[in-house]
């Protein structure tokens, strides 16, 4: 790409919002040219209005520490500098749907971390490696809002992302039932062991609203367009459970499938490290090489050793085998502030830029 395009972050100052700020410092196809947070934050340099709470690994980047924040609700300005923004808002639903159906009616893309739309009918939640074809919907929603370029797009929960691609590799032997329980990291709840001392050394059996999101939002990617909405699958049963463990970056599920047919174990390692999807065919800026790895050591996937795969934006599992009540059960790992939430919805932006969805203005 010859010329970048010009990028807004809502809700910059948190943790997700950092992530997109460190994701993109170097980014090829992207260039930050605003960001807004509330009005708390508004009118102070990007340094001053995170303070102290700065929660990457790595340091500020230099080009953000004086860019001046925005109020979120000035979004004509916004809109002026931006062709795109990522929406990371920590806010109540209602007020995320209403600031980012704003910003679509204003002709900006929204590319959103958030689940505000995660089930409004004509709004695409892609995994591009998954459903990329579900931003077709986008031509509906256009027209239901009345505009030309401006739409929403969501990515998935972040709990998802450890065991959905896997089994979508699996479609083929026709996957019926699930049993998955996720173990979640602490930065899914936009936390540091600094600011949350009491999950050190503790597991809380209970995050609100993240088992349905884990049950449901697979059936969506799996789903299809009719009469200009998302139709949900219902190709399996998926039943979860989601505890929080004392753990910084990776989300690990313990998943059980039941299968229709009779794949082998070597079947099963073969169609999960063979699969590929849009931004591994268009060798997107942010495409992992290899979307799915299998690890063959007892002890692995860990989260210390392997979180960081295809710089987190790879999935690995392990311990595939055979199980005495279901058919197979496995181990999964994904990065869940990378490939589950800022890493995942940049790939989502560099798939609309490709597909033509999102241009310079």
């Amino acid at each position: 790409m010859e010329k970048k395009l010009k990028v807004g972050i809502l809700g910059a100052t948190g943790m997700v919002g950092q992530r997109f700020v460190t994701l993109m410092e170097h980014h090829p196809w992207f260039q930050v040219t605003a960001v807004a947070a509330s009005s708390r934050s508004a009118g102070m340099s990007y340094e001053e209005a995170v303070g102290g709470r700065w929660k990457m690994e790595t340091p500020m980047p230099e080009y953000i520490r004086n860019m001046p924040v925005l109020n979120i609700d000035q979004t004509e300005e916004i809109a002026k500098a931006v062709d795109f923004v990522f929406c990371a808002l920590n806010m109540p639903k209602d007020q995320i749907r209403e600031i980012e159906e704003k910003y679509a009616r204003a002709e900006v893309p929204v590319v959103s971390n958030n689940s505000a739309h995660r089930w409004t009918p004509d709004v695409p939640m892609v995994v591009p490696e998954i459903n990329d074809a579900h931003f077709d919907i986008i031509e509906f929603q256009k027209k239901r809002l009345g505009t030309k370029r401006g739409f929403i797009a969501v990515k998935p929960n972040c709990s998802i992302q450890s065991y959905a691609p896997i089994l979508t590799a699996w479609m083929a032997y026709e996957p019926y039932e699930v049993i998955a329980t996720t173990y979640q990291a602490i930065s899914g709840a936009g936390k540091t062991f600094a600011d949350w001392p009491e999950m050190v050394g503790n597991v809380i059996p209970y995050i609100g609203g993240e088992e349905e999101k884990s049950e449901q939002e697979p059936l969506r990617l799996w789903g299809s367009i009719k009469d200009g909405q998302i139709i949900k699958s219902d190709c399996m049963k998926i039943t979860t459970q989601c505890l929080r463990v004392p753990v910084l970056n990776g989300h690990t599920a313990a998943v059980f499938v039941k299968f229709r047919k009779d794949p082998s174990f070597e079947e099963l390692v073969q169609a999960a490290e063979s699969f590929r999807g849009y931004p591994q065919e268009h060798a997107l800026p942010s495409a992992p090489g290899q979307f799915i790895q299998y690890l063959r050591e007892d002890n692995r996937p860990q989260v210390t050793q392997d979180v960081n795969y295809e710089n987190g934006m790879g999935i690995s599992f392990g311990r595939l085998r055979k199980d005495t009540l279901f058919d197979w059960k496995f181990v999964g790992l994904s990065h869940n502030t990378l490939r589950g939430a800022a890493g995942g919805a940049v790939l989502c932006a560099e798939t609309l830029v490709s597909k033509g969805y999102i241009t310079e203005k």
